[in-house]
């Protein structure tokens, strides 16, 4: 899910800053146009006309504030800042532009900068002034460290001077929705709508709600209510995109056919929009989401074509060449982005790197691994969680893959990274596999016992066992792995705490673990052999009880009997 929460980060400037756009810009008809092309996602249009209209009339500050924030929502803030530092002199409007290098200090994590911003564009504001506050407040939201409380207090302002202005209630409904708050959310966008049907963005938005409340049916409902409005507006389809997508992952009985509909919409959005480098950067995305890393191998090497110098690119062409089966395209691809200074590097892409890595350090047949690739690889994933924890979660299947393919002492590199947070949802299990890991990577032929990452083992096993006393086979695996210590005597107390915890489940379990009662007896009776005949026997007798036939039972016994 990490990378949900990137385009999450990436969306909100998608869904909020069209309040820039919508309302204000009546005064003249080629800005209402680009009002138009920006709220429907329509990016390089709406900066076609920008530039005209700039063009024409170098003075309107307003133009330049709105041509900086489409480059800002398309990731580009050396070309906003351009544009706002070129707004700060036009004779109309030009303090808006403030707003905008604001927004950048926000990025920059400069707050004090950017408030001397605001605050001089707010100290400038006439008594009926409005719209300031919400320019503001959308700095807020559309940061890259957004502040959905301080742009609830400036909105709040705003709706003092001009309750019912539908692009005050939008961002309101955005700045609750960022904050989540949906009830007061759902108020908000509401409100918008009736003040103005026009704003079709806010009624988008209630299905929005609808879809984050897991309610798909229903803001599918809402979609196609937008539709049926304006079945060219194209946000709405990609709406219905990620909401199918969410719903073929909620519900894996739905995840084929909801995911076919979830691609087939997010085209439709793309044929709506624009095939900038931007929104095709954006499909790439989705594409990720959607697995579908075919279609995303064929969209890298096209944008490829189109601008080669984007990093960003890098990270495609890595990712579907790793999901496609040629590691050394992953590798390249991957080691180039991630190394690059201009890269903004997200934990998935060293997630990838740790991937195609350990896949390269693969041998045919081998029980191991290049160890340089392994250890290379397990750095790589300890980065991924330094930018976002989350990224915890995959060690699980990163290192179930390489246990189940036998490479044991790989697999236990990956557990080792996880298997020590407690809060992770993964502890039990993640424990449970590293001591597994390690016990059976020092035990296939040839191995040589590793004392030091048996001790590792045996407190992993710990691990399970205070957190689940019930996991039986953990009891039991503590006592094979002191055996291979040779630590008889603990060897000795787990398998005894194997046989009296089976024992408490009753006859049937005792029936069903035989096989595992021999060898805990057996085991016991060698540990008492040399100082406790009796005992030992005792255990043997045990086994016997269970197996009448059982061949190190009966040559202990004559042994023991000869001593």
């Amino acid at each position: 899910m990490i990378i949900i929460k990137y385009i999450k980060m990436k969306k909100m400037k998608f869904l909020t800053f069209v309040l820039l756009l919508t309302g204000f810009l009546a005064k003249a008809q080629d800005v209402d146009q680009a009002n138009k092309a920006i709220d429907a996602e329509q990016y390089e249009k709406a900066k076609g006309l920008l530039k005209s209209i700039i063009k024409a009339k170098p003075d309107n500050g307003r133009a330049t504030f709105l041509l900086g924030n489409v480059y800002l929502t398309q990731n580009m803030p050396d070309s906003a800042k351009i544009y706002f530092n070129k707004g700060l002199t036009a004779k109309e409007e030009g303090k808006l532009n403030s707003i905008g290098l604001g927004q950048l200090d926000l990025d920059a994590k400069n707050i004090s900068a950017a408030k001397a911003k605001f605050d001089a564009v707010i100290n400038d504001m006439r008594r009926r002034d409005f719209e300031e506050y919400i320019f503001i407040a959308r700095a807020y939201m559309n940061s890259e460290n957004p502040d959905y409380k301080k742009a609830i207090e400036l909105l709040n302002l705003a709706k003092e001077k001009n309750a019912n202005d539908p692009q005050v209630q939008l961002a309101l409904g955005d700045a609750y929705y960022g904050n989540k708050d949906q009830n007061n959310a759902y108020v908000a966008y509401r409100n918008a709508y009736q003040a103005d049907n026009s704003v079709i963005r806010a009624k988008m938005q209630l299905g929005v709600l609808l879809k984050g409340a897991k309610a798909y049916t229903e803001a599918v409902k809402a979609y196609n209510e937008v539709i049926a409005l304006n079945p060219n507006y194209g946000p709405v389809y990609r709406e219905l995109a990620e909401t199918y997508y969410l719903w073929g992952n909620n519900e894996p009985n739905t995840y084929k056919e909801n995911i076919k509909k979830a691609l087939a919409f997010y085209e439709k959005y793309m044929t709506l929009t624009d095939y900038s480098l931007t929104s095709r950067m954006r499909h790439a995305d989705f594409l990720i989401l959607a697995k579908d890393f075919k279609a995303l191998e064929v969209e890298a090497n096209k944008m490829k074509e189109i601008a080669g110098v984007n990093p960003r690119i890098l990270r495609y062409l890595g990712y579907s060449a790793y999901e496609n089966g040629n590691v050394d395209s992953a590798l390249k691809a991957l080691n180039d982005y991630t190394s690059n200074p201009s890269s903004k590097v997200i934990a998935l892409d060293y997630l990838f790197l740790g991937k195609a890595k350990l896949k390269k350090g693969m041998t045919e047949g081998a029980k191991v691994m290049d160890s340089l690739q392994v250890e290379s690889a397990v750095q790589d994933f300890k980065k991924a969680i330094q930018i976002d924890p989350l990224a915890e979660m995959n060690m699980n299947e990163i290192g179930k893959d390489l246990y189940e393919a036998k490479l044991f002492g790989a697999a236990a590199s990956v557990f080792e990274i996880s298997a020590n947070n407690p809060e992770s949802k993964n502890f039990l299990i993640d424990n449970f596999y590293l001591g597994n890991s390690i016990y059976y990577n020092n035990t296939f032929q040839g191995a040589k016992v590793d004392k030091a990452m048996l001790q590792k083992a045996d407190t992993a096993f710990g691990n399970v066992i205070t957190a689940s006393p019930g996991t039986f086979d953990a009891i039991i695996f503590r006592a094979r792995t002191n055996k291979l210590m040779e630590n008889d005597e603990m060897m000795a107390k787990y398998y005894q705490e194997y046989v009296d915890a089976v024992t408490a489940k009753g006859p049937e379990e005792v029936t069903k673990n035989k096989a595992k009662f021999i060898e805990a007896y057996n085991n016991i009776a060698s540990h008492y052999a040399n100082f406790d005949k009796i005992k030992a026997k005792e255990y043997l007798n045990k086994t016997l009880a269970l197996d009448p036939e059982n061949a190190y039972a009966l040559e202990a016994i004559k042994l023991i009997g000869k001593k």
